[in-house]
């Protein structure tokens, strides 16, 4: 008997992405995930495949707002929800701040990693604006958290740079977080 005519039929979902402010349908088998989906389906190529197994955070997007690892994340589990990639975070204020600190600041060497440590940078500010914890946060305070440079290692700690370039990266952040503190107060 012919192997390929016993296998059973693929298993299609239509999923509805909502990527960069824009809508997409599409067909996918349910094991490929977010970062596959964004690069090969949708070309959008910003977001890096480094490691393709949670290590790097080259591929970190935001789903919801919140940061994600899109390698480890099935695309099928995005259905109906709000992904934003490198390309859409120019349309974010946070996010345009900072690319320009990112600049300013020497912030990236190659280039690689800077995608996700924009993206996961963007997710962290509202996650500190927020009052989320870290590993570090001073037990029992209450409100927003004061970036420190412990605190910002830490909260950045699932980023990896290659080239070595986090005196820059964290330079960035930080200026780019006190920035947005002077314009909102």
């Amino acid at each position: 008997m012919d192997p390929v005519a016993t296998r059973a039929p693929a298993v299609v979902n239509t999923i509805e992405l909502q990527v960069n402010g824009t809508s997409h349908s599409l067909m996918l088998d349910p094991r490929v995930s977010l970062l596959d989906a964004l690069r090969d389906r949708l070309q959008l190529t910003g977001t890096k495949k480094g490691c393709n197994q949670g290590a790097c955070g080259a591929c970190t997007v935001l789903l919801n707002g919140e940061r994600v690892l899109a390698c480890l994340t099935l695309a099928v589990q995005c259905d109906g929800r709000q992904v934003t990639t490198i390309e859409g975070a120019a349309n974010d204020e946070v996010g345009q701040a900072l690319q320009g600190a990112f600049i300013e600041e020497d912030g990236l060497q190659c280039g690689y990693c800077t995608p996700g440590q924009l993206c996961s940078a963007i997710g962290m500010l509202d996650e500190l604006r927020r009052g989320v914890p870290s590993a570090v946060t001073t037990p029992g305070s209450s409100g927003p958290a004061t970036l420190t440079d412990e605190e910002l290692k830490e909260r950045m700690s699932g980023n990896l740079c290659r080239c070595g370039a986090y005196v820059g990266i964290c330079g960035a952040i930080q200026r780019a977080h006190l920035g947005h503190e002077r314009r909102t107060s």
